[in-house]
């Protein structure tokens, strides 16, 4: 994994790519309609990781002074989807480029499932 490397008078200032997933990811979950982060899909199923490892569902590439990032998500029920991308990528986009001067030049979305509550499970159980 690379990480980028920035000198100044007092000396070398190094922000592994982990870091930055980790705020990508952070900054992902914020957002209102975001479930969590997607650890990939295993056997159909989007395998939602939550918020306990956000650097998981987070892909990033940092060059010299720009970074791209992919995040893998799932999303609530109910919300509608391209606000919610849109929103995931402004925030990721503020927080990285706020946190470490890097220029992001894209943030790529990849809505990996959908959850649904439990509580609506329970109820429609009842109705039914």
């Amino acid at each position: 994994m690379t990480e980028r490397n920035e000198r100044n008078e007092l000396g070398d200032v190094r922000i592994a790519n982990e870091v930055v997933a980790v705020i990508a990811g952070l900054a992902a979950v914020e957002v209102d309609g975001v479930a969590g982060m997607s650890g990939g899909i295993a056997g159909g199923i989007a395998e939602l990781l939550g918020r306990k490892n956000l650097a998981k569902g987070v892909k990033v590439e940092v060059g010299e002074a720009q970074a791209a990032v992919d995040l893998f998500v799932v999303v609530d029920f109910g919300v509608r989807i391209p606000d919610v991308a849109y929103h995931i990528q402004e925030n990721v986009k503020r927080a990285i480029e706020t946190m470490t001067g890097l220029q992001v030049v894209e943030v790529n979305v990849h809505v990996q499932g959908v959850h649904f509550h439990q509580e609506e499970r329970v109820e429609e159980a009842r109705v039914k």
